[in-house]
């Protein structure tokens, strides 16, 4: 039982850490990329008339208005299902629009929808204050998990975040329970940071197969 258990908790570390390594390189190609989209709008500005590049998602994003739109319904349509290990999956549509302003999510915390353009960043960050739905959920879309709690958080539940690339902590007022795990579609309740749940959730869902955008960096985004 022991070697075994050494044996998953190593892969688990390797897998980390090989994460980490690829969120550095995104990283740095993003901001190679920026750059050189930087460059391009000042060409095209010069002669009227400007189309960014999302590197992220491929779409075209025109400079001065549409698309990113204005914000309001997140064109979400469905229910949650609740499967026997407690994990409730939305059933339904969840819209991926880059929109700017507030989203009105028909879920607290949200597990989708439409969101701001720019991901909050993830790399096993901590926040101490409460952060924009609209930039969480762009993280969920790139393969975060988002951990909210009500209340004092649990040092050992921080803990747990920090060291877990592809994930993300804050508090969150307007949520049915004290401890809450978000992924893209699925969320489950936990009754603290010992609950078996963490880890299992943890485990499928960082980068999980739920991922509409695998890959996607989870720095170089907004920090609160």
């Amino acid at each position: 039982m022991g070697s075994a258990k050494n044996s998953s908790a190593a892969a688990r570390a390797a897998r980390i850490e090989e994460m980490r390594r690829a969120g550095r390189a995104r990283a740095r190609r993003t901001q190679v990329l920026t750059v050189a989209a930087g460059v391009v709008a000042v060409a095209g500005l010069a002669v009227g008339g400007v189309v960014l590049v999302d590197s992220q998602s491929g779409e075209q994003v025109p400079a001065a208005s549409g698309d990113a739109r204005d914000a309001g319904d997140a064109g979400d349509s469905g229910h949650f299902t609740t499967g026997p290990d407690g994990v409730r999956t939305w059933s339904g549509k969840l819209s991926r629009t880059h929109v700017t302003g507030k989203v009105s999510y028909p879920m607290h915390p949200p597990v989708g929808g439409n969101h701001d353009p720019v991901w909050l960043n993830c790399n096993g960050e901590v926040y101490t204050e409460p952060v924009r739905d609209e930039n969480a959920v762009h993280a969920l879309e790139h393969g975060a998990v988002w951990v909210t709690y009500t209340g004092e958080a649990a040092e050992a539940l921080s803990a747990k975040v920090r060291k877990t690339p592809y994930s993300l902590m804050s508090p969150y007022g307007n949520q049915a329970a004290p401890i809450m795990l978000s992924a893209w579609g699925h969320q489950v309740t936990v009754k603290g940071a010992s609950d078996p749940e963490v880890d299992r959730f943890l485990a499928t869902y960082v980068q999980g197969g739920q991922t509409p955008e695998p890959g996607a960096p989870c720095t170089g985004g907004a920090s609160k």
